[in-house]
Formats: structure tokens, C-alpha cells, sequence
């Protein structure tokens, strides 16, 4: 039986660090930002529909999501009518690396988990964060983010003290090595620990 591990946060919480933290350990992590990337890319399985939504969008047989984001500020709908796309792909990608993973364990990287009300489908549940003036420094050090985009993805996005308050464990990623040590340590407990 296969220990599903929820893994979730914020941008700029230290996610995409700590699920690599689980892949040097041996551990396969499914990434759901890498299968919208597959989804979108030449021959998978959004393009088409995408494609049929908003016609500019399709690119050298891909979708470009700077043309979805395009149509997502202009029209408040848009975002929805996508979702209902590209929702059920995703999680079909998830349903299908889970059917053919024999792992013990597996990470599952889900940005929107708890937005998506989805926590009910893993053993348990990572949440990644970070006090809120480092989650900010860490995102405006990004290429190209300003201050107005940073207000706008974390408006978004679900307080992370009700995150803190529904996930099974949290990660405060105050330091790369705390952060390593808390991976090392959860993996040892969900292997060793009797679950129901």
C-alpha cells in the first residue's frame, strides 16, 4: 500500500525546495505545476480544448500561458471555463502515476490542495511555510515579480493560518538545513509509525 503525502504551500513558502529535499532521498514526487507543463506542451492532452477556448493561445502546437493569463485579466469567467479544462487532466495525470507507482511512499506536490478542498485524498498533508516578510523578500527576488503581482497571487490564495490549522505537519523553512533535517525526520516517522 502506497503512503500518500500531500505536499502544499504558498509561493514563496520553500515548496519546490523541500519536494526536492523528499527526491534526493529516493523518494518520486509528482508534481502537478510539471503536469500542467506536459498537458500544455506540444500533443497533450489541453492543447486542443485550450485551443478551441481561446485560439491565441495556441503557439508552435502548445499552449502559452502568458495568452491565458491575458485572457484571464480581461475576462473574469475565463478562469473557470480553463479550470474546468485542465482540472480534470491534472488529476487524471495524478490517478494514473499513482496506479502504476509500487513505491512505499510517494510525495504529491499540489499547490491549491487545500484551496482545492482536496486534502480527503492523501494519507496526510505537508504544509510548507515561512513568516510572512520572508515569504515576501523570497517572491519580489524573483525575475520580473513586482509588488502589485506579489498582492495579487497571495490574495488568492487561502490564509496560511487556516493551511497551518487543516494540514497533518508543517514546515517552517526558516533555514535549508532545518528543512532537510524536518524531511529526513518525517519520512523515518510515516515509515515507521502504524497507520489505520
Amino acid at each position: 500500500m502506497t503512503f500518500r503525502l500531500g505536499l502544499t504551500g504558498s509561493i514563496g513558502m520553500g515548496k519546490s525546495t523541500t519536494a526536492q529535499f523528499f527526491r534526493d532521498t529516493g523518494i518520486t514526487v509528482w508534481d502537478a505545476d510539471a503536469a500542467v507543463h506536459r498537458l500544455y506542451a506540444q500533443g497533450g492532452a489541453a492543447v486542443a480544448p485550450l485551443a478551441a477556448l481561446h485560439p491565441p493561445a495556441l503557439t508552435q502546437g502548445g499552449i502559452d500561458r502568458a495568452a491565458l493569463k491575458s485572457l484571464i485579466a480581461a475576462d473574469p469567467l475565463a478562469l473557470g471555463r480553463i479550470e474546468a479544462i485542465v482540472h480534470p487532466l491534472v488529476a487524471a495525470d495524478r490517478a494514473a502515476f499513482l496506479a502504476e507507482t509500487t513505491a512505499d511512499l510517494v510525495v504529491l506536490d499540489i499547490p491549491l490542495l487545500f484551496e482545492k478542498g482536496s486534502e480527503g485524498e492523501f494519507d496526510a498533508t505537508l504544509l510548507v511555510t515561512a513568516p510572512p516578510a520572508l515569504q515576501r523578500a523570497r517572491v519580489l527576488a524573483r525575475p520580473g515579480m513586482t509588488p502589485a503581482q506579489f498582492d495579487l497571487i497571495h490574495a488568492r490564495q487561502m490564509p496560511d493560518a487556516e493551511k497551518r490549522r487543516r494540514a497533518t505537519h508543517v514546515v517552517e523553512t526558516l533555514s535549508l538545513d532545518s528543512t532537510r533535517a524536518f524531511v529526513h525526520a518525517l519520512i523515518d516517522f510515516i515509515r515507521t509509525a502504524p497507520h489505520a
